[in-house]
């Protein structure tokens, strides 16, 4: 590995960033233990992938967190906060295109993505994990879509869609409308994790995917990404992701004006 250097979003607080030669690992830094994916989170992991365009040197993102947790979802007092600043709803949507923006750097860069998840993956964490390409996870890790279960609809990201082109629409089903916690070896099982390890042999579980990866053919591994990203993308034919934003917003501003 060449000697490893430092890259950060703009702000460097809401997530850090470090490069080791081809590999740039990509660390959620929560605020006061608060594994959420605040809008701070959004801007800075959004400016970060935008910046790839201009790296082709960065041929390998690690995804990973600094908390207790990988993640627990989407700031909700962050919606109900923006909500009630602004009635019409506006400000609460371009809250939400931003994850819906995220996702698709995700998909579309050309660096091969790896989520390595521990502790609780949920909600939107689990959302943002699974627009990684590949995805490592603790066998102590627990997942869960609690949206239903708060009475919200599933609409981050567009990750309805990309769920269910992972793991297959019968249990994806199951799990979002029963909102039960399931475990890494059912994850495993549905193709949500492709590699489950102890805890403290993640980090090994994951540096066997990386040694390979970094002597691959830099073209040969963005074609064949790209080639795969077309496949899974017409087979949503039927994606309705760009209406995630509306959808949470007219869902949210309801109940607001029933409460």
């Amino acid at each position: 590995m060449n000697e490893t250097s430092t890259v950060t979003a703009p702000t460097a607080k809401a997530v850090l960033a470090e490069q080791d030669g081809p590999v740039l690992h990509v660390r959620l830094n929560p605020f006061e233990q608060d594994d959420t994916l605040s809008v701070a989170v959004l801007d800075d992991l959004i400016a970060l992938f935008d910046g790839l365009h201009e790296r082709p040197d960065v041929r390998i993102v690690l995804l990973s967190s600094m908390g207790e947790d990988f993640c627990l979802g989407a700031d909700r007092h962050e919606y109900a906060d923006a909500l009630a600043l602004d009635p019409t709803g506006a400000t609460l949507r371009r809250i939400a295109d931003k994850a819906h923006r995220l996702c698709q750097a995700l998909e579309s860069t050309h660096a091969v993505t790896i989520a390595r998840l521990h502790g609780k993956v949920i909600g939107a964490g689990l959302a943002l994990a699974a627009y990684c390409d590949l995805r490592a996870g603790a066998d102590t890790c627990q997942f869960r879509m609690p949206e239903v279960g708060v009475g919200l609809p599933p609409a981050w990201g567009g990750a309805m869609g990309r769920l269910i082109s992972e793991a297959g629409v019968a249990r994806i089903r199951e799990l979002m409308l029963t909102c039960n916690v399931f475990d890494a070896a059912t994850a495993h099982r549905l193709g949500i994790l492709h590699k489950v390890a102890p805890l403290d042999q993640l980090d090994h579980a994951v540096d066997a995917w990386t040694r390979p990866l970094v002597r691959r053919s830099p073209e040969a591994l963005v074609l064949t990404k790209r080639m795969l990203a077309g496949y899974a993308r017409a087979d949503r034919t039927a994606d309705v992701a760009l209406l995630d934003a509306h959808l949470l917003t007219a869902h949210l501003n309801q109940r607001a004006a029933v409460t």
